[in-house]
């Protein structure tokens, strides 16, 4: 039987697939799902709210500058309202791990999981 982390990176993986339309990098998706400890599993903290500036906002600062260390200019922003819109803005459930996976692999960051 798998375990609700297990199921979790599984429907991760069908979302990047289905909504970005790109094979999925197992391992990094595991290290990102890994880096967010036990937020994954509270439905809250699990997800996204595109349409939330303040919590477009948070991925930004706390994710994009703190944990991926890019520099605070407009193209963040810019980035992640792409990534939203790309993900469907009829889609209600936004994983943060599906949208952080995004972002890394958006910036070239994947050495940060490394």
């Amino acid at each position: 039987m798998a375990t609700k982390k297990e199921e979790l990176k599984v429907k991760y993986s069908a979302h990047i697939r289905e909504k970005f339309g790109v094979e999925v990098d197992v391992e990094l998706l595991e290290r990102v799902v890994h880096g967010l400890g036990p937020a994954i599993y509270n439905r809250d903290a699990a997800t996204v709210s595109g349409s939330s500036e303040s919590e477009l906002e948070t991925v930004k600062n706390n994710f994009l500058i703190k944990k991926l260390g890019l520099e605070n200019t407009p193209s963040l922003m810019v980035a992640i309202t792409e990534l939203m819109n790309r993900y469907g803005r009829s889609e209600r459930t936004k994983y943060r791990a599906v949208v952080y996976y995004m972002l890394v692999k958006e910036f070239g960051k994947e050495d940060i999981y490394n």
